[in-house]
């Protein structure tokens, strides 16, 4: 099967190369000798393809490479070499050209790709604030404010005595 990059088609790739790691946490248990490994799980997939391509159509191959790559989306992948690890869409991560000297219409090429895995859907928040809840919320909001009010007037009134105090005693 020849690998295909949505709807083009790769030919000539010479080289696939897949890089797949794992995430594990080391845990050093207190008063115990060694230690514990936590798989975490595998990273996205990796794969490397290098090719060629030649021939009058060796520019338009490249203008719809270019195109995918800078569209910055993922697209379908299919190779042999992804076939039974059921990868489905890559993003492109890198994308390098190169024209061979003395040979026209004849590009080489290397591909970065990078698994795209979909995030999970965050958990539902629960349920919603009750309508009754924020009434009550503001009708008390408003309740400090009034006080605030009380306050201010409060402070004229003492400001007024403090001075009458202040004439009484000359």
């Amino acid at each position: 099967m020849r690998p295909m990059l949505d709807d083009l088609e790769l030919e000539q790739v010479q080289e696939i190369g897949s890089y797949d790691r794992r995430t594990l946490a080391e845990h050093k248990p207190p008063g115990m000798s060694g230690s514990l490994l936590q798989n975490l799980g595998r990273r996205p997939t990796r794969l490397v393809l290098w090719g060629v391509t030649t021939g009058p159509g060796a520019k338009k191959f490249i203008e719809k490479l270019e195109e995918k790559f800078r569209a910055a989306k993922p697209v379908p992948f299919t190779a042999d070499i992804v076939k039974d690890a059921e990868i489905r869409l890559m993003f492109i991560d890198d994308l390098k050209l190169q024209e061979l000297a003395g040979k026209p219409d004849r590009v080489g090429y290397v591909l970065t790709l990078r698994e795209f895995i979909k995030p999970v859907e965050p958990a539902s928040a629960g349920p919603t604030l009750d309508a009754g809840l924020l009434d009550d919320a503001l009708k008390k909001l408003n309740n400090l404010t009034s006080g605030f009010e009380i306050l201010g007037q409060l402070s004229d009134v003492i400001a007024r005595l403090a001075k009458l105090t202040e004439e009484l005693q000359r």
